[in-house]
This record gives structure tokens, sequence and C-alpha cells, in this order.
């Protein structure tokens, strides 16, 4: 399946992995920095749940 018909977020993470590794990101960093995303974003929906106007 190209690229272009894969879902979005299959296109993010292609994206995020070439930014990584194009920038020589250490990998231990980088699941180090993803969590901290993960933490934010999570927190955001959290909002989003109880304030839809967020």
């Amino acid at each position: 399946m190209p690229l272009e018909q894969s879902p979005p977020e299959v296109q993010l993470a292609v994206d995020l992995i070439y930014l990584l590794e194009s920038n020589e990101i250490d990998p231990n960093i980088a699941l180090a920095a993803l969590d901290i995303v993960q933490r934010d974003l999570q927190e955001k929906l959290r909002k989003q749940k109880q304030d839809p106007a967020y």
C-alpha cells in the first residue's frame, strides 16, 4: 500500500521516524520525548472531554 493511501497515523509515524533518524536523535532521548508528548496529548484529550469548548 502506498504511503499516501495509509491511515493518517501511519503517515505521521513515518514522518516522525524520518525526522528523528535524519537528525540522528538517540533512540533513548526520542522515546523519553515521545513519552512527554504522549502525556501532554492525553491531558489535552482529558480536558476536551471535560470542556468541549477547550
